[in-house]
């Protein structure tokens, strides 16, 4: 009897040990997020301000409303960068902060909830099918070099 306990001792110790090690190795793999096809990377003012650019997870937001509330209601402009957000006025309860409150959503004292990118990412929506249909014009008054 006692050596099955001690067999159940190492067997819980054993397991422990391989739940402290995957968890380890999980925790310590941990790098900034990158954004998902039409996320939008929200980066005018972060880096400037020593602040990681924000992934805005524009589909977990839409699947939990609708278009308006936050394009007509809130003002949001349907183009990454368009609308000037900034943090005085997300603290002041436009546009994010509307709901990011610490009522509705967590408040923005958690600010690595949002500045979760990666440095150098520049204003964008990721993936977005209009940025690979735009061509850029050729200037036909620059001289080729």
């Amino acid at each position: 009897m006692n050596f099955y306990f001690v067999k159940s001792e190492l067997e819980r110790g054993s397991l422990l040990l391989l739940f402290l090690l995957g968890t380890l190795a999980v925790v310590g793999n941990i790098s900034p997020a990158h954004a998902e096809y039409g996320d939008l990377v929200l980066n005018q003012h972060a880096e400037k301000e020593g602040m990681p650019p924000v992934i805005f997870p524009h589909w977990f937001h839409r699947i939990r409303f609708r278009c308006k509330v936050c394009h007509a209601d809130l003002g949001f402009k349907f183009k990454a960068g368009g609308s000037g957000i900034n943090m005085l006025k997300i603290i002041d309860g436009q546009y994010c902060g509307a709901c990011h409150n610490g009522e509705i959503a967590w408040s923005v004292e958690n600010c690595d909830l949002c500045h979760t990118g990666k440095d150098g990412l520049k204003t964008q929506v990721d993936g977005s099918t209009l940025s690979k249909l735009v061509v850029p014009v050729k200037d036909k008054n620059k001289k080729p070099r």
